[in-house]
């Protein structure tokens, strides 16, 4: 059975033409929520609903104003969706909005899209058939040309259960989005919730989150932690690219938020000012763009003013495409092959769109024809193609980048040397990472060392597995300790710390410690649990977890589980009592090694449980034999 997707649902088309009726239809959820949206009954900012598909696929709708005023909106709601929605009224047929929304859907590449006549308890068959026909005409040539076309009535719920079933076949081939990558959320909302502070919310376009998760705001370019995560109103610890999220951003103030803002993965993403991009222009555009006319730029959530620099010519007829570089009023998160819009500077109307090849390129002089060969090749060559496809995967194998791109190893790994030597990638034992990624990573884990330093002084760093576990999981063992001996840090034993560091109790937690060390010390080879064993000393949960973890790290505690701490003289002594036992014995039980030491079950169990882990000895049914023991040595070393 196919694993469950997280699906983004799009509606599109005319002011008052049934969108928020039709989710309301097909979700139950109201998602006019201001009230002069309710007042006036129409979409003025973005809704959202949650829609369970009968696949078993999680869908979150997005409604978009279709008013013209509110275009902006559209356009903040509309990207990273999977499939839209056009919905058309057939009592009204093709509108100005209708006209607009296809050509936004139709440049940002839509992957699939459903056609929607609503309202049709209000009109005769004849009349529909003719409407349907004028919406043929009108998609003709676009994405939505051969879509599927249901007849519907919100009200009446006619065709509403067709129109599901058009939405699980339109979704089923869709790929599963890739949670590995970088987290990138574009902010479509942001307010402020009283006892709890700055929530925002937006479609997780890649990677995951996960609360206690670092992240980064652009702009301002602030890292906070997230304190909450909710899917649809519902508290998760995690969410997954493909849903709509609400995030509680722990120490941000709301005023310095806006639309456009994108929360992201630590140090991937960057602010700029300028992007190379290959632009089109629509075939109705009123009229060509000029060298430096400004335009309407938007992308993801944010809206920004940008001036078109023409770079191999004077003048962009309408129809066509040419490669620009456009400079930016205000600094905003974009990303190679994000793909954005462009509207007239005034009257305000769509006019084109494109895709952005480089997010952060030098400012070019135009009529060049080394610029333009240089853009051409990160847009299509081999090398920039490679490097794409390791930012999107974050760490490859030459053979997964052989899967890819279908060149050979030979060719593969020459790229990538050449890119190495370029400082844009670095091999790490057996894979590739792009050189931003790398440092970035780098960053990450030396924030979070010396977060535990100042979180945990007690102990003596962060545990190299949950380290491991906070970068993707395709990041291999061998290079990840491959990339942990290009950052100052340390690594003692199963921690990592900063270089140089010591945990220092203060004189009161000295006094605790050997409180602690003392009651396993009596306790002998009876020691229990470590709730059992410390209930009576008084300590937190937190306090406990230190305090052991520090008596451990410096050797005065032995720990068998985590529950089951030995001080390290009556583990000494249970090592030595098992090495003379089979000196004249061939096979130990539990009974007999309980017996042997006076002590419990639950502890013993859990030392001859660690016995086998150290390969002192080998269980062979309900008994143990003896195997590596330790020799005189090393039991003197104990």
């Amino acid at each position: 059975m196919a694993s469950q997707r997280n699906i983004i649902i799009g509606t599109a088309g005319h002011v008052d033409h049934g969108k928020s009726e039709l989710i309301k239809a097909l979700t139950g959820v109201q998602t006019d929520r201001l009230k002069e949206e309710q007042q006036r009954g129409i979409s003025i900012d973005l809704g959202f609903a949650a829609f369970d598909l009968p696949n078993g696929d999680h869908a979150g709708v997005i409604d978009v104003p279709g008013h013209e005023k509110f275009i902006n909106n559209m356009l903040a709601g509309i990207g990273g969706i999977d499939l839209v929605l056009l919905v058309i009224d057939c009592n009204e047929g093709v509108m100005p909005q209708t006209h607009e929304h296809l050509q936004i859907l139709n440049l940002l590449q839509i992957p699939q899209g459903i056609i929607v006549m609503t309202k049709v308890d209000l009109a005769d068959e004849e009349w529909i058939d003719i409407v349907e026909e004028e919406v043929r005409e009108e998609v003709a040539g676009t994405f939505l040309e051969k879509a599927p076309m249901c007849r519907v009535s919100s009200i009446t719920k006619q065709g509403i259960p067709q129109l599901i079933d058009a939405v699980v076949d339109a979704v089923k081939d869709l790929p599963q989005r890739d949670s590995d990558g970088p987290m990138r959320l574009p902010i479509d909302r942001h307010f402020s919730v009283a006892g709890f502070g700055t929530v925002v919310t937006g479609t997780l376009l890649t990677g995951q989150v996960s609360v206690g998760d670092t992240v980064e705001v652009l702009p301002p370019g602030e890292k906070v932690r997230i304190r909450d995560v909710q899917v649809h109103g519902k508290k998760q610890l995690t969410a997954q690219c493909g849903q709509r999220v609400a995030l509680n951003l722990a120490g941000l103030e709301r005023d310095v938020l806006q639309r456009g803002c994108v929360i992201s993965t630590p140090g991937i993403f960057e602010q700029t000012s300028r992007i190379d991009a290959r632009l089109t222009l629509l075939d109705d555009a009123p009229r060509p763009i000029k060298f430096r006319d400004p335009v309407h730029f938007h992308l993801g959530t944010a809206r920004v003013v940008g001036l078109v620099a023409l770079l191999d010519r004077d003048e962009l007829q309408p129809g066509e495409s040419a490669l620009v570089q456009i400079h930016l009023d205000k600094p905003m998160v974009a990303h190679r092959q994000d793909r954005f819009i462009i509207r007239s500077y005034s009257p305000v109307t769509t006019i084109g769109g494109g895709l952005v090849i480089d997010p952060g390129p030098e400012k070019h002089k135009r009529f060049r024809p080394e610029v333009m060969k240089a853009i051409e090749e990160l847009e299509s060559g081999e090398s920039s193609f490679l490097l794409q496809k390791l930012t999107e995967l974050q760490c490859a194998r030459v053979k997964d980048l052989e899967q890819l791109s279908g060149m050979g190893r030979e060719r593969i790994t020459s790229h990538l040397e050449q890119l190495a030597q370029e400082g844009k990638v670095y091999l790490l034992s057996d894979q590739w990472l792009p050189a931003s990624l790398v440092r970035a990573f780098e960053g990450q884990l030396v924030d979070l060392v010396t977060q535990g330093h100042d979180d945990k002084p007690l102990l003596p760093g962060t545990l190299h597995a949950t380290l491991k576990s906070r970068l993707p999981k395709r990041l291999s063992p061998k290079a990840f300790d491959a990339l942990l001996t290009r950052t100052p840090l340390q690594r003692v034993g199963e921690w990592v710390q900063s270089e140089g560091f010591q945990p220092n109790p203060t004189d009161t937690q000295r006094q605790d410690l050997e409180r602690i060390e003392e009651a396993y010390r009596a306790a002998g080879v009876q020691a229990k649990g470590r709730r059992d064993m410390l209930d009576r000393l008084g300590f937190s949960e937190e306090q406990l977890e230190d305090y052991l973890g520090y008596l451990f790290f410096n050797g005065r505690l032995i720990k068998l589980t985590e529950d089951t701490f030995f001080h390290h003289s009556s583990y000494r002594l249970a090592v030595e009592k098992l090495v003379a036992y089979f000196a004249d014995n061939q096979s130990l039980t539990l009974g007999e090694y309980r017996d042997l030491l006076g002590s419990a079950r639950k502890p013993v169990q859990a030392l001859l449980e660690h016995f086998d882990d150290l390969k002192y000895t080998m269980r062979k049914d309900d008994a143990r034999q003896a195997w590596k023991l330790p020799s005189q040595e090393h039991l003197a070393s104990l």
